[in-house]
């Protein structure tokens, strides 16, 4: 008895994980079969392959009822395989579903090189699976067999991509004129036909442009300026009749349908006031804020840790729901912030200790001033109701007093409280407004260390708003920022490190930082891999260089052998910032291609273009078109 079951009880084990393999498939299968159809220039590639793995459903279906018990070892290796490939193909088709039209154009061919590396997955996974041994219905089995047959077919003909029109997209990406006609064939080719598709295309945009941190892949401001023209197009197609003003009138006793890219993934309401977060997500903004201020660190719609809880508001987004609300006969709240105000009013805050702090900051003692500062530091970190009561008090412009003064705890805390206040998106006016930006850059220059990194911080927060990036930026800011950057403790380093690039993405901000002398800073940290500052040097180097000041500083330095080391053991982040800057320098300048060509970057791009991310591939495979095009002496 006792050999018998010890003879079955492996069999038994290679039963339960034969099962659940396939069930692992059949569930992936399922997911794949449900994805909704995609629209656009791949849609025959994302359709064909929907199709043929839809098609392997009914192998599934059989082996879950009772067929897994004849297959071995090695056909549950293959199903493990396959689900890993179709894991792979799930989100390929979202990406596309959800990625933008334009951009899938325009990239084509590397698109279509990301189709055929899951269809060769597939295929050879099904390779491994002796299905013929199956105990599966005939008709089953043939109906798998001319799938797989399919697959190995594509596996060698793959779709080609449509190769005339990227270049009719890039004649318009180029800036040459283009006609209504010619506009309403690449909207048709797109699909992008109404408002709708509009919105959706709009949004993926932005998306990208969150994704690449601060420094947008070189098409897409063009992208943005022809979806524009697009846009236009398509209104002008469909221009406001009475008829049709009569059934935009009568859609107010209507419910329109809210497309899903409005709608705040927590409370799935139409945005309002639509606010992104560090991870890219967007929310609406008294969602997320609850979430945040409940002690959550992580992005609702992720679980991403988020790696600060600053609210950069979407407006590109907010434009597209105010013009879909109006075309849809909605009106939207105009006095959003007020209204929150007054539900903010009947909040738990101490609006009586907030009064009596208030009353001490303004005596003139100043140990009491030290100790009301402190205590609205504190509060002010605690929630977004406080910060909301103590704006509303009167304490900023009090606070903004205290920047100057001569006792060095009360300055820490008086610039840490405006810190902290500046995450409440109305206080960034607010302190603005009370001419605190040249105080607070003062302290960044002559504060103690906490000071000066708080204030850091501080001019981070308020950059997050456009305008202020040029106010900061003419306060002089960026020079005791670079010296913080070379200076400070760690945190500090972070903090001016965040702070300038974000300043950066301003194209006057660049050129102050290159004339600061930012550049041969940069370096230094870039040559001190103990420093931990390699991923912000890149960075910052890499919004400089598409700048020609910024460029002609990275050129004078001597960079060129650092950056090839970079895109020689660096991540893959920090890669694709070093052939970005490469590709800059190397732009029509034949002298820094040289250099580029004799410190080896050759070997490091043609790797780089092999197993880099797209867009260092991109800037890889640019490089090697400029080598092999000109003759370097």
């Amino acid at each position: 008895m006792s050999t018998t079951a010890d003879e079955d009880e492996p069999v038994t084990s290679a039963t339960a994980a034969t099962a659940a393999a396939v069930d692992a498939v059949a569930r992936m299968v399922g997911e794949i079969s449900g994805l909704p159809e995609s629209r656009g220039p791949l849609r025959r590639l994302c359709g064909d392959l929907a199709r043929r793995v839809k098609l392997l459903a009914p192998l599934f279906d059989e082996l879950r009822d009772g067929g897994a018990a004849s297959l071995g070892e090695r056909e549950t290796l293959a199903m493990e395989a396959l689900r890993e490939a179709l894991v792979s193909a799930k989100e390929l088709l979202r990406s596309i579903h959800d990625g933008s039209k334009l951009y899938q154009a325009l990239r084509g061919e590397d698109f279509a090189e990301k189709f055929l590396e899951v269809n060769e997955q597939i295929e050879k996974a099904l390779n491994d699976l002796s299905y013929e041994n199956f105990d599966i219905p005939e008709e089953v089995l043939e109906q798998v067999e001319l799938v797989h047959a399919q697959f190995r077919r594509a596996k060698w003909k793959m779709d080609s991509p449509d190769t005339v029109f990227p270049k009719d997209l890039d004649r318009m990406l180029r800036g040459e004129p283009c006609d209504p006609a010619t506009l309403r064939r690449i909207s048709e080719k797109l699909q992008l036909r109404n408002m709708n598709d509009m919105t959706r295309e709009s949004v993926a945009l932005h998306e990208m442009v969150i994704s690449s941190d601060g420094e947008p892949d070189d098409y897409l401001e063009k992208m943005s300026s022809l979806l524009k023209k697009l846009r236009d197009c398509v209104l002008n197609e469909n221009p406001i009749t009475d008829t049709t003003q009569n059934k935009i009138s009568s859609i107010k006793h209507r419910s329109p349908v809210i497309p899903d890219d409005f709608r705040c993934p927590i409370s799935l309401e139409l945005m309002k006031d639509p606010v992104i977060v560090s991870t890219g997500q967007t929310y609406e903004r008294s969602c997320i804020q609850k979430w945040l201020d409940s002690g959550h660190k992580t992005c609702p719609k992720t679980q991403l840790n988020l790696s600060h809880t600053a609210l950069t508001p979407n407006f590109v987004l907010k434009s597209l729901i105010a013009q879909w609300c109006e075309a849809n006969g909605i009106e939207l709240p105009k006095n959003k912030v007020s209204r929150d105000k007054r539900s903010m009013k009947n909040s738990d805050c101490d609006r009586a200790g907030i009064n009596m702090l208030m009353l001490k900051l303004k005596s003139g003692n100043q140990d009491e001033q030290r100790a009301s500062a402190g205590e609205l530091r504190l509060l002010a970190k605690r929630n977004a109701n406080n910060r909301v009561c103590i704006a509303e008090a009167g304490a900023i412009p009090l606070l903004v007093d205290l920047l100057s003064s001569a006792d060095p705890r009360t300055q820490e805390h008086a610039v840490t409280a405006l810190l902290n206040l500046s995450i409440h998106e109305n206080n960034k006016a607010s302190i603005v407004d009370t001419n605190a930006i040249p105080k607070i850059v003062e302290v960044l220059k002559s504060g103690s260390m906490e000071a000066r990194e708080n204030a850091a911080a501080t001019l981070f927060s308020l950059s997050v708003v456009d305008e202020n990036k040029v106010t900061i930026g003419a306060a002089e800011a960026i020079p005791p920022l670079i010296d913080l950057l070379c200076q400070g403790s760690p945190r500090g380093k972070k903090d001016a490190a965040t702070a300038i690039f974000n300043l950066c993405i301003y194209q006057g901000n660049k050129v102050r930082a290159a004339k600061a002398g930012i550049v041969v800073h940069l370096m230094k940290l870039l040559a001190d891999p103990s420093g931990g500052m390699i991923d912000e040097a890149l960075a910052i180097l890499a919004i400089l260089a598409s700048n020609q000041e910024g460029k002609a500083a990275i050129a004078q330095s001597e960079s060129i052998p650092q950056l090839v080391e970079v895109m020689r053991t660096g991540s893959p982040r920090n890669k694709e910032n070093a052939a970005a800057i490469l590709w800059y320098l190397c732009t029509a300048d034949e002298k820094q291609l040289k250099a580029a060509k004799d410190s080896g970057a050759e070997e490091a791009l043609k790797e780089l273009a092999e197993t880099g991310t797209d867009r260092a591939k991109r800037k890889a495979n640019s490089l090697l078109e400029f080598m092999n095009q000109i003759e370097v002496a």
